[in-house]
């Protein structure tokens, strides 16, 4: 097999510029902490819905401070209550999904290798990231989030129509946004895939 060549020397100011990529560690190690704050929601979210099918008026109460537009009061769980928790959850785990990505994929593509290769947990989209995939797969979890949301309006009975219309324009701006970005990629890596080799 040919041997890897050796890598070039790099001048001071080159190293040191090159070296500024491990200032992002704290950023990711940052948002690893808020991804635990974030479990700890879900949790004390979980535990409370579970209390009040369980007839705990605390823990329905708590539940009903989240949706004070739901106006009277209910004494026990509806299904538009259970149904608006229940999205919330799915929320906080869709902006789980999109914590890893960018922590895993960011440091993978901006910092340093990870070294994953021939892992059996590797996730299937790393062994082809880059900085155009992250962007596209941030893009539809952004849109996957914004969903939730839409939906949760839509399912509040006191929902105010310039609300829905707000948040389905926002929505709107978010998916154009998202084929912009593909689009763009698509024509890059098109374009290189035809460029002449020199």
């Amino acid at each position: 097999m040919p041997e890897k060549a050796a890598p070039s020397k790099l001048s001071p100011l080159a190293n040191l510029i090159f070296l500024s990529r491990w200032l992002q560690v704290p950023l990711y190690l940052g948002l690893i902490l808020a991804q635990g704050v974030y479990v700890y929601h879900f949790w004390y979210e979980l535990v409370d819905l579970i209390s009040a099918a369980f007839g705990s008026q605390t823990a329905l109460d708590h539940i009903l401070s989240n949706f004070p537009h739901l106006g009277d009061k209910p004494s026990r769980l509806t299904e538009t209550t259970i149904m608006l928790v229940v999205l919330g959850l799915i929320d906080v785990v869709m902006i789980s999904n999109l914590l890893i990505m960018v922590i895993i994929g960011g440091y993978e593509t901006f910092v340093s290798k990870l070294g994953l290769d021939g892992h059996p947990d590797q996730p299937e989209w790393l062994s082809h990231v880059n900085a155009s995939v992250l962007k596209v797969k941030l893009a539809m979890a952004i849109i996957g989030i914004s969903s939730i949301h839409l939906l949760k309006t839509f399912i509040n009975p006191e929902a105010n129509a310039n609300v829905w219309i707000a948040q389905t324009v926002i929505h709107a701006v978010f998916l154009l946004s998202a084929i912009a970005i593909a689009y763009c990629d698509y024509i890059v890596t098109k374009t290189q895939h035809f460029s002449p080799e020199h």
